[in-house]
């Protein structure tokens, strides 16, 4: 029996949920990561999963034995990046992931450069608005956008975005241009449901979060969608600032209700901190982290000229 497969075998079970989904993340037959856990099972003599037709449970050995394997694969894949000379230069694959759009726009010219000037470094690029878990997933780095709860990861913040509420001018010119978030209730409206979802959007207004009623006439998963139907003179979209920018200076959409945007959302680069860093992915932080945060200021700058900021009503 190999130990060591034994034992990726065994996380990629308890970190699917089931042997199914372990076998399709490892590419295995399942009934071979059966017997694998069957057999170190049976060379440690204990039993480390209770298995039922609905879920898996660790026993309390299994937690114990579970803990420990992830520390000795951590350790043997440390010694073997410091074999493979990772921290001696920078060579080997990143895993990187970010949002769909701030990926496309500003994260894949900024690979682009990378790779160009670091030719033993490849990355694979997971767009993705679904967040990640790094450790589980094996991701070297991470963009987010948003607040970032505590955690154990090393966070490098970027710049920030706003969230803004905009339109064609054509649609505004039939249906008028709201002036209080409240006016938004008679008007039509696409709904991205990663940012204002449903019938209702909230803004904050006087230290208290409003929420508004909206008539969606359509409702998106993705921010691409919900501008090219906003472009298209249908209604009303809120999204992200760089996701709009494009479309604002091409005089397509036009920012409305900027008074009464919420506070701008933080963009960071995230990553986790286990012993040494791998030049590898210290060469593209200190790569990544002044042009993305130039490409930033760029994106908002350029958005505010497009834009005519409208004096709050009394």
């Amino acid at each position: 029996m190999n130990r060591l497969e034994s034992m990726e075998v065994l996380l990629a079970v308890v970190d699917a949920g089931s042997l199914s989904a372990a076998g399709r993340q490892l590419g295995m037959p399942i009934a071979t990561v059966s017997r694998k856990v069957s057999d170190l099972e049976a060379a440690l003599k204990t039993r480390l999963l209770i298995r039922s037709t609905r879920q898996l449970t660790l026993t309390d050995s299994g937690h114990g034995y579970v803990a420990a394997c992830r520390k000795i694969l951590e350790q043997v894949h440390e010694a073997e990046r410091a074999a493979a000379g990772e921290y001696s230069a920078p060579r080997g694959e990143l895993v990187v992931t970010a949002p769909v759009v701030f990926g496309r726009l500003h994260l894949l010219p900024v690979l682009t450069e990378f790779l160009q000037a670091y030719p033993e470094v490849a990355v694979r690029l997971i767009l993705g608005d679904r967040i990640v878990n790094l450790l589980e997933d094996h991701v070297d780095l991470a963009l987010r956008i948003g607040a970032l709860p505590d955690s154990g990861l090393i966070a490098t913040q970027l710049g920030s975005v706003r969230r803004v509420v905009c339109a064609s001018p054509e649609y505004l010119s039939k249906k008028g241009t709201p002036q209080r978030v409240q006016e938004l209730a008679g008007h039509d409206c696409v709904s991205f449901d990663l940012l204002a979802s449903g019938d209702t959007w909230r803004f904050p207004e006087e230290r208290v979060e409003v929420a508004v009623p909206v008539h969606p006439r359509l409702a998106v998963s993705t921010a691409e969608a919900a501008i090219d139907a906003a472009v298209s003179g249908l209604g009303v979209t809120c999204v992200l600032s760089y996701q709009v920018e494009s479309a604002v200076r091409a005089g397509e959409l036009k920012l409305i209700l900027e008074s009464f945007e919420p506070a701008p959302l933080p963009v960071s680069l995230l990553y986790a901190s286990q012993g040494r860093l791998p030049l590898k992915l210290r060469a593209l932080l200190d790569f990544a982290t002044p042009r993305l945060r130039a490409r930033l200021q760029k994106s908002a700058a350029a958005l505010a000229s497009s834009s005519r900021t409208r004096p709050r009503p009394d």
